[in-house]
């Protein structure tokens, strides 16, 4: 059990890139607007997505090359399709995780420095980290911080519970409307996270290799189930906050980043207390800042990897390249867009929603053929729910498309 958790690593990088905006906004948002009505949704997209984001470690361990790889294998249009997705998804995600954690350290460590100046702070914080730290230093960095964040989600929810005297609901609801089912696909769009962050765990499980050789199959499972847990642990709990504190309190939340992070402190602080305030407040921005980490590392991985399989060429600072031009990218986006903060998360998350079911149905196609070790392909369990769970995913983008 010591050397597991000594193993652990990939599994905690996905956690730190899930928990973010589906948590500490969306989620939020689901428990102030529905209370608990929408568990079920946290749940159910939690369990139907599980297998296709449990393959990226599952098929690096096992064959010792990443996603990205099995791709091109299944075809190199599977991986164009792939390369042209994820430019058109990157700048915004980054974009989108960035200033609501610019927002947060705006509330968190004084407005005494623009929303703007804090995001650029922000960036090449996380920039010169992974330049100068590379993987082993995010490995280690995610640790702390993903220990951080469940501890003080855990005291905050608990704290809500203690000052709760109204009888908790947990009646269901399916939302109607345009504006609420567009909500819905949102919330479940990036829970736990899009569905492309299992390429993102299969090239940070080849990295978690090299460092050392005992990170084999099962300790990486272990190592996934770990960090998977915590995202709906969390999860829950974000919803809880939401409907404890919010729901039915008559707020309205702003689209600027500054000013809605203020609120969602604000809100837990007169609801719990001025004592509470820091432990919310760390607890959110450690949240955001390890998305934006995570995030900032890994597209460029990705972009790096793929550009290599896709042209044959390989670049001995191609990580670095694609690294400072998401950057800037981010940087750009945002001074052009900063009143948009609402419209960018809702975009980048219906966009990573409807194109779930192709993330699904390659992994699944690509764990159960021939270029994964026999011992290593799916159990029957496994094989029902990832049909179930690509039904659910194309049932609900069809869904969401005839509504608009």
């Amino acid at each position: 059990m010591i050397n597991k958790i000594k193993n652990l690593g990939p599994g905690l990088l996905f956690a730190g890139a899930a928990i973010g905006v589906s948590h500490l906004v969306q989620s939020t948002r689901a428990g102030a607007d529905f209370g608990l009505g929408l568990l079920w949704a946290l749940l159910l997209v939690n369990l139907f997505k599980y297998p296709f984001f449990q393959f990226g470690p599952r098929y690096a361990t096992a064959t010792s090359e990443s996603l990205l790889d099995g791709y091109k294998k299944l075809g190199k249009g599977v991986l164009m399709t792939y390369y042209i997705l994820n430019i058109a998804t990157m700048f915004t995600i980054q974009t989108a995780v960035t200033i609501v954690t610019a927002g947060l350290a705006s509330t968190l460590f004084g407005s005494f420095i623009s929303v703007e100046v804090w995001t650029v702070i922000i960036l090449f914080i996380c920039l010169s980290l992974l330049v100068v730290g590379k993987y082993k230093l995010l490995d280690k960095l995610m640790k702390i911080i993903v220990l951080t964040l469940t501890i003080s989600t855990i005291i905050a929810v608990y704290m809500a519970l203690s000052n709760n005297s109204s009888p908790l609901s947990f009646k269901q609801i399916l939302p109607n409307g345009g504006l609420e089912i567009a909500f819905l696909i949102a919330f479940m769009g990036w829970m736990p996270a899009p569905l492309d962050v299992s390429v993102w765990q299969s090239l940070w499980t080849i990295e978690k290799n090299k460092d050392t050789k005992k990170y084999n199959t099962k300790s990486a499972l272990f190592d996934f189930n770990i960090g998977y847990l915590s995202t709906i642990i969390i999860g829950i709990g974000f919803l809880a906050l939401g409907a404890l504190i919010m729901f039915n309190s008559g707020e309205t939340f702003s689209i600027s980043a500054g000013i809605f992070s203020g609120q969602l402190i604000d809100l837990y602080t007169k609801s719990l207390g001025n004592w509470a305030h820091y432990i919310i407040a760390i607890a959110a921005f450690t949240t955001m800042f390890s998305t934006t980490i995570t995030t900032l590392d890994a597209s460029p991985r990705v972009m790096d990897r793929t550009t290599e399989l896709l042209f044959k060429k390989s670049s001995k600072h191609g990580y670095l390249i694609w690294i400072l031009t998401l950057t800037v990218g981010t940087i750009s986006i945002f001074f052009f867009l900063d009143s948009e903060m609402g419209m960018l998360i809702k975009i980048a998350t219906i966009l990573s929603f409807i194109t779930a079911p192709f993330y699904a149905i390659i992994n699944y196609k690509l764990i159960s053929s021939a270029h994964t070790p026999k011992e290593w392909r799916p159990s029957i369990q496994l094989h029902i729910l990832s049909w179930l769970g690509i039904i659910f995913l194309i049932a609900f983008s069809i869904w969401y498309l005839t509504t608009l």
